[in-house]
This record gives structure tokens, C-alpha cells and sequence, in this order.
């Protein structure tokens, strides 16, 4: 029998789902990508399916919800289907996406006890993510005590931005304490700015806005790879309008919310990161696919405003970088919606030298979309935080190993 061959997880996990991703280990030769498997609506109506990286589809499952009822019993079922899919898996680390890091955490970091709290005293900035990623991290702690458990930060690739985009208008003690405007979505940007050399070497050394644009969204403006600013905050709740939260609104909206119509923190926070956003403004769904598809017109209404907002907020990106060179698309929306990206760039083609090709736009692979004229190019890239995320986890992993 063939011995186990090392591996890496990289691992998301979120309210009622987790997502694996398995790399296997070679030498010093960079992880590689070999299958993606996840649990979704885990307690409720379990799903497990899993899929190899050359696109077949392995797994396909609908346990009882007994079955599959905690993060706990979906790891270990989810192992358990690599496990049979590859052989013995031999576990020398596992990666953790954990959305929020504050000023505490500018790179990726080993979790021991005292990590493990101060991510969870973050919980509060990320209530609608962080309790969930610390469910991950001690899941894997049960099944595999021991394992080197890596936290890798949405907001590190962030924490650099200039001043000026860090602040947040209130008085400057506040920002000395720590109060100051973060980011997000960092490791789907770092991933995008790595490919950004292969792709268009212009955008790489030059001036991009990337924007992901999922059921989280945000832009970040790219100066020769790095972030100098970014639409999200202090918290996920800045910028665009998402599936359900509605993105930057006047704080004197939630004073008055709860001043004279009576909502409290503990209300407020379900309107705001469950209730807003494309799903509030529409009635109907959070899922872009199914709002182009309805004939609904406040679905057609929260479309609007979406791209309203998008390409308002890319003029605002623009300013930081004094100016811009490409525009990158990227995530669910960013990756699949051709009709959002060409509604987006028409409306900025009279502010901008811009046009979309739009056979190209409307074509299934990723690739450029702007014409050949176009003075800014326009590309849709596909993220792969998980990649990013397996990357510094492996490069842990090795530092860890040479000074065992």
C-alpha cells in the first residue's frame, strides 16, 4: 500500500456550512489543488458534494440532519469522504479563513490558545462570520488534536492602506484606540493581485480596481498590487449594497431607528447584516441570478441600485489611485453576470475611456471583455481564496518544520 501522502485543508467555514479545500504536499514544490468538498445547511437539510480539480463531480450526498447536526459531525464526514476518495490522508495542516484580524494580526499566524482569543474577541466587528470560523478551528482541534492550525485574515492585505483611508471622520482618540476602517475580501484581492502578472502586466505595475462582487461585496483600488483603499470599514457592513446587508447608509438612519422607531442593538442587527441589501430593496431573493430573471420591479429597482452604487463607489476607488489603468471583476456576481459588468461600465463610459467587447462579456470563460481600443482594460478574473489561504498556510507549515 502507497503511504499517505502529506496534505493541506483550507477551510471556511460559516453559519450552517463548511467548505474544504485539499492540496496535497511534494517536496518544496508549492501545494497542489486536488478536490474541494462541503457541508451545507448543516443541521437543518444537510448537502455534501465534492468535486476534483479537473471537474468531475465525486460526491453527492443528503444525510439526515441528525446525522450531520454541528461543524464537528461535517468535518469529520467531509475528511471522511477525502479519505475514501484519496486514501489516508496524512494532515500536516489546516488553514482557516477568519474574516476579521484588527490591528492585531497584519499576516497570517499559527492559533494557539491565546490567538484562538483574541480572534474570538473580534466577534463583535464580524458577528455574521467570526463565531463561525472559531466553530471551524475547534473542530478541527477535536478531530485532529495536535494539527498545525493556521488563521489566515481578510483584513491583513489591508492594514498598509494610507491614512487617509484608514480614518473614519470621528474624533482621532478613536482611531488611537484602534477604531478605524479595515477591509475586507482581502484574500480574494491578494490572490487577484498574484495573478495580475500573468494576466495584463500594465494592471500589475499600474493602477486597478478589483471588484468582488458576490453576496459579500466590495471594491479595492490596486496601486502596483497593493490595497491603498477599499469600500468596506470597520466592519463587512461598509460600501456597496450585498445580498442582505445594505452597505453604507447614514449613521443618523440608525439613530433614528432607534430614537423614534424603537429598534434596539439586538434588532438592529439582524436588519442590517439579514434583512437589507438586495433582498430588502427587492422583496423577493439576496441571489442576483434570480433577480435578473424576475419581472418583479422592485427586483429590477435593487439591480439599479446595486449598479448605481458599484460604479459610484469605482469613481471613489479612481480618486485614491489618482486615476485607473483596469478594472478587474471577480466572485459570483463579478465571475457569472454579464449583464451586471456591461450595466457597470456604461455607466461609467462617459466619465472614462472604457467599452466592453460584448461578445467577450458574454462568453463562459473568464479572460479580457474590453475591446482592443479600450484604454482601460477590463478582465474577469476568477478568485481562489482558498489558494491563498493554502499558500501561507504551507509556507507555516515549512518555517514550523526547519526549526522542529
Amino acid at each position: 500500500m502507497a503511504a499517505a501522502r502529506p496534505c493541506i485543508i483550507a477551510l471556511n467555514a460559516g453559519s450552517s456550512s463548511i467548505k474544504l479545500s485539499l492540496y496535497h504536499l511534494d517536496g518544496t514544490a508549492p501545494p497542489e489543488f486536488v478536490a474541494r468538498v462541503q457541508a451545507e445547511e448543516i443541521g437543518d437539510s444537510p448537502h455534501l458534494s465534492g468535486r476534483l480539480a479537473d471537474g468531475t463531480d465525486f460526491l453527492d450526498e443528503t444525510p439526515a440532519s441528525h446525522a450531520l447536526a454541528d461543524h464537528d459531525s461535517a468535518f469529520a464526514r467531509l475528511h471522511e469522504a477525502l479519505a475514501q476518495q484519496f486514501g489516508e490522508l496524512k494532515l500536516a495542516a489546516v488553514g482557516h479563513r477568519i474574516v476579521h484580524g484588527g490591528n492585531r494580526f497584519p499576516r497570517p499566524t499559527i492559533i494557539d490558545a491565546a490567538t484562538r482569543e483574541d480572534i474570538a474577541a473580534l466577534s463583535p466587528m464580524a458577528p455574521l462570520h467570526q463565531p463561525h470560523h472559531l466553530e471551524g478551528v475547534d473542530a478541527v482541534s477535536r478531530f485532529a488534536p495536535g494539527t498545525l492550525q493556521v488563521a489566515c485574515f481578510d483584513t491583513s492585505f489591508h492594514l498598509e492602506m494610507p491614512i487617509v483611508a484608514q480614518l473614519t471622520g470621528l474624533p482621532y482618540r478613536f482611531f488611537e484606540q484602534g477604531l478605524r476602517r479595515f477591509g475586507f475580501h482581502g484574500l480574494s484581492y491578494e490572490y487577484i493581485a498574484g495573478r495580475l502578472d500573468d494576466v495584463d502586466e500594465r494592471l500589475a505595475k499600474g493602477r486597478t480596481i478589483v471588484a468582488h462582487l458576490g453576496n459579500g461585496a466590495s471594491l479595492c483600488a490596486l496601486q502596483a498590487g497593493r490595497s491603498v483603499d477599499t469600500t468596506m470599514g470597520f466592519t463587512p457592513l461598509e460600501g456597496l449594497p450585498m445580498g442582505t446587508r445594505p452597505g453604507s447608509i447614514d449613521p443618523g438612519l440608525t439613530l433614528h431607528l432607534e430614537q423614534e422607531l424603537g429598534f434596539t442593538p439586538e434588532t438592529l442587527q439582524p436588519l442590517l447584516y439579514h434583512e437589507s441589501g438586495l433582498l430588502g430593496v427587492s422583496g423577493i431573493d439576496s441571489d442576483m441570478q434570480t433577480l435578473l430573471e424576475s419581472d418583479s420591479p422592485r427586483a429590477h429597482l435593487a439591480i439599479e441600485f446595486f449598479v448605481h452604487r458599484v460604479a459610484q463607489e469605482m469613481a471613489r476607488m479612481a480618486v485614491s489611485l489618482g486615476g485607473i489603468d483596469g478594472i478587474v471583476f471577480t466572485a459570483g456576481i463579478g465571475e457569472h453576470a454579464a449583464p451586471i459588468r456591461a450595466a457597470v461600465v456604461d455607466r461609467l463610459a462617459p466619465l472614462w475611456p472604457v467599452a466592453l467587447d460584448e461578445s467577450a462579456n458574454r462568453a463562459t470563460e473568464p479572460g479580457r471583455i474590453s475591446t482592443r481600443n479600450s484604454a482601460i482594460a477590463v478582465h474577469v478574473i476568477p478568485t481562489d481564496e482558498e489558494a491563498t489561504i493554502a499558500r501561507h498556510t504551507w509556507r507555516l507549515h515549512r518555517e514550523q518544520s526547519a526549526h522542529a
